[in-house]
């Protein structure tokens, strides 16, 4: 049993690890990307939201039935989106002196 297990871990391992080769110059590229033009940071801003879509509560004649959890941290990359929506942002609020409300939810 304990050689099923054992093996069934190393499978999951190398699968992780391909994952990781693959993602990893996707997250490098997204983490070098600078933020220099105002047009591309409102595409940015809009482009990725802020909480996650899928995240709600179904109601049925207003009672909650049950609540789906938010899902973007499932991502590989979320860490990565979120950081380069904040530069976006920190952009368009430091360098062009926008006000950024529309942006945040």
């Amino acid at each position: 049993m304990s050689f099923i297990s054992s093996t069934s871990s190393q499978t999951n391992l190398k699968s992780q690890s391909a994952i990781e080769t693959i993602l990893h110059p996707v997250r490098q590229w997204l983490e070098s990307i600078e933020v220099r033009d105002s047009k591309v940071a409102k595409a940015l801003c809009k482009l990725i939201p802020s909480q996650c879509p899928f995240e709600r509560d179904v109601q049925v004649f207003g009672h909650t039935l049950f609540h789906i959890p938010p899902m973007c941290k499932l991502n590989p990359l979320y860490d990565q989106l979120m950081s380069l929506r904040f530069r976006a942002l920190t952009f368009l609020a430091d360098v062009c002196g926008e006000d950024i409300t529309p942006y945040c939810c």
